[in-house]
């Protein structure tokens, strides 16, 4: 019986009819097994981009971008040709979106401003791919 939920809940999901909130919580597949940052914490932002359209995530890992956001780069995924980035969005000055960290494809944004060097290879864990 759990597994035939399982099922359906993922069915929901992929269908569009079950929120990807129901994701929160739980370990998502990882998108790569090393990342490119300014410091070995990925603390610092790497650069600032301009998004060039409207990002919508595929799950809970992405973040929503919408065209001529600012986005703060914080990391680089390896591995897989540079496909996805890391970093944050914010609302405008008197909006409601909060600041989040996700994933997005780095071909729906450019960059505006380089700030320090992704110099620092440092190896994803489970915690960069966990959705909460």
């Amino acid at each position: 019986m759990e597994k035939n939920c399982r099922n359906w809940t993922l069915v929901l999901v992929l269908c569009g009819l079950l929120p990807l909130a129901t994701q929160a919580g739980r370990q998502m597949p990882k998108l790569s097994d090393k990342k490119l940052c300014a410091d070995s914490e990925c603390s610092h932002p790497i650069l600032i981009a301009r998004a060039l359209q409207d990002y919508y995530p595929q799950d809970c890992r992405f973040i929503h971008i919408q065209q001529g956001q600012s986005v703060y780069v914080y990391a680089m995924l390896k591995d897989r040709g540079n496909l996805f980035w890391a970093g944050s969005v914010q609302g405008s000055y008197y909006g409601e979106q909060e600041a989040r960290l996700g994933f997005f494809p780095s071909s729906v944004v450019e960059e505006t401003h380089a700030l320090m060097p992704a110099e620092v290879e440092v190896k994803t864990d489970k915690w960069d791919f966990y959705c909460y």
